[in-house]
């Protein structure tokens, strides 16, 4: 193992424990991008597609204050997870009636075929609601202040397929709908995913035993690595969150590379997989799907972009995400109006927040302040590996340790703060930046309106072993 910045191991600092839900997002996200490189199985192109399981969307559910389709050729999907517990999901948790979505998500193709991104919803953000018809056993929807994935439960695809209209400002024109059983047959179709750990995990509720660095983990293990809450990171929902969309990204690069796309058999039952897994509406056809697959095919993993809706926690009701604006709202422009995320410009002129990694360690009698902490952190964009407490209680000053590796990152966090003080060790190899939180902390500085740089996020490129 390399020598970390700080050689005193820190003690657990327990984020706020909720009931553990399912973020079953992952499939549907790769298997709308994979429409990027489905061309080169035409030949078994209706099979898979026989595969799909369809669900109606009508004008009349949608209503008739949808917004306009602004850029004509350009795509937008829906896309949900459902946590159905029935059938072949039973064994993944408790069994409940019914279906709700723990995340949404939206992925846009532009017009000129030259780029994707998907944004993430986070399930907590709490929204204004709007009015849906009932149907098929569903109560409907009454407009008012609410969260998010209640309208899937109330008026199901179609509610959250209006819902998301409503907010966003977004045409819609298709939607995805996903649940997990097929998820570790893709992960061993295409002979794994490669992640990198900080540090080893032993999650006994999520069956997960992993030694730290570099690996790849089969369909078992990264069930547990996208389930896992507790014991990575720092605990939250959007930690876990950031870490799934890395995970996205490393199936996006594996199931684009070579050994996936010159391998017949590999490429044809990860589809396989994949299709057995998602519903989808009856528009969305072999012909749209093969043109749009058609398409793509000179797209690469760099021109696929994750994004999470600029957020933070509501002071209202804790617990909850709120939208920052104009942040957010730029975000949906961008997506209507078929725009480039790369012309944005963000506050930050040395490394992007979403490129680096932040360990925590609370070195107050504050109890919480590293939680706190994080969660400003992760608004910002930056992903937070740990947090934890220092071996010695009080430390006097807010201090950044960096080694030469995290060097160039420092002036990005330090801009961030309200106080601080930096120490190069000298000795650490890895980039990794830890915060040691110290009696003079006075918080981060507020969020510009011209700040933008939560809205770049990252490629499907990302290598989360480069930052560590």
């Amino acid at each position: 193992m390399n020598r970390g910045l700080l050689d005193a191991p820190p003690s657990p600092q327990a984020p706020a424990r909720g009931r553990k839900r399912w973020l079953r997002w992952t499939v549907a996200i790769v298997m709308t991008i994979v429409l990027v490189i489905a061309g080169v199985a035409v030949g078994v192109y209706l099979k898979l597609y026989g595969n799909v399981k369809h669900d109606a969307v009508s004008a009349e559910d949608l209503g008739a204050s949808r917004p306009p389709k602004v850029a004509d050729t350009a795509m937008n999907v829906l896309i949900v997870g459902s946590d159905q517990r029935d059938g072949k999901n039973a064994k993944y948790g408790r069994r409940v009636a019914g279906e709700r979505t723990d995340t949404i998500m939206l992925a846009h193709v532009s017009s000129k075929r030259d780029n994707a991104m998907v944004v993430s919803f986070p399930r907590d953000s709490l929204v204004q609601l709007p009015a849906c018809r009932a149907k098929a056993g569903l109560t409907g929807q009454q407009p008012h202040l609410g969260m998010i994935n209640e309208s899937f439960n109330s008026g199901g695809i179609a509610c959250t397929w209006k819902t998301i209209e409503s907010l966003t400002g977004i045409h819609i024109d298709h939607f995805v709908k996903v649940d997990f059983t097929g998820f570790k047959s893709m992960v061993d179709a295409v002979g794994g995913v490669e992640i990198c750990l900080p540090e080893a995990v032993n999650d006994k509720k999520a069956l997960l035993h992993l030694a730290a660095g570099r690996q790849t983990v089969n369909g078992e293990q990264a069930l547990g690595y996208v389930r896992a809450r507790y014991s990575m990171g720092d605990g939250s929902d959007i930690g876990r969150i950031q870490r799934q969309q890395m995970f996205i990204a490393s199936m996006v690069k594996k199931v684009m590379s070579g050994q996936t796309l010159t391998d017949p058999a590999k490429l044809f039952n990860f589809l396989d997989a994949g299709t057995k897994a998602v519903t989808t509406d009856p528009d969305l056809t072999p012909g749209v799907m093969k043109d749009l697959a058609t398409s793509l095919q000179g797209l690469n993993a760099g021109q696929i972009r994750f994004i999470t809706t600029p957020w933070h926690y509501s002071l209202t009701q804790p617990g909850r995400v709120e939208w920052v604006q104009p942040q957010a709202g730029k975000l949906f422009q961008i997506v209507s109006k078929d725009e480039s995320v790369q012309g944005v410009k963000g506050g930050q002129t040395k490394v992007s927040r979403s490129k680096m990694q932040i360990e925590l360690r609370n070195g107050t009698y504050r109890t919480g302040l590293g939680t706190q902490v994080a969660a400003s952190l992760e608004q910002r964009g930056y992903h937070i590996t740990k947090i934890g407490d220092t071996a010695r209680k009080p430390n006097a000053k807010t201090t950044i340790f960096y080694g030469p590796k995290g060097e160039t990152g420092v002036p990005t966090l330090t801009k961030d703060l309200l106080t601080s003080t930096t120490r190069l060790v000298a000795g650490a190899q890895t980039s990794r930046l830890v915060l040691v939180i110290g009696d003079d902390w006075k918080g981060t500085k507020p969020i510009r309106t011209d700040d933008t740089e939560a809205l770049k996020g990252f490629d499907a490129t990302h290598d989360t072993c480069a930052a560590s």
